[in-house]
């Protein structure tokens, strides 16, 4: 069994919760009468990637660091858009994922966990 490094095991469940939570609040968004807004489509898919993502993580796929990395990114280009405060949080943020998830024991465990699942089969 390859021990997950507590970094990856937290940011994992913080996109999890992330998205969960944003797929609750904007559940009731879908309709605006009777016809289904594309802008909220779209953010319950984004939710839903970031459920995915934080699962991808916690499984040890490499591919959901990068995930991970674009999906933060998106949300800096929205923040350009409103406050300064956001931007600099999700700036921030952005920062702090990309140190917990490519320092050297998080490296070790995505490269073991690519490894162990084998080029072609499907993971664990």
């Amino acid at each position: 069994m390859r021990s997950r490094p507590l970094s990856v095991t937290l940011t994992g469940w913080l996109f999890i919760a992330a998205g969960a939570v944003g797929l609750a609040y904007h559940a009731g968004d879908m309709t605006a009468g009777t016809a289904i807004r594309f802008e909220a489509v779209w953010v319950l898919l984004l939710r839903l990637l970031a459920v995915l993502i934080g699962i991808g993580l916690l499984r040890g796929a490499r591919a959901a660091r990068w995930l991970a990395l674009l999906w933060l990114t998106y949300h800096v280009g929205l923040s350009v858009f409103h406050d300064a405060g956001e931007l600099i949080a999700h700036v921030v943020l952005l920062a702090l994922v990309a140190y917990l998830l490519f320092r050297r024991d998080a490296e070790t465990f995505f490269r073991r966990a690519r490894s162990a699942a084998g080029p072609l089969s499907p993971p664990a």
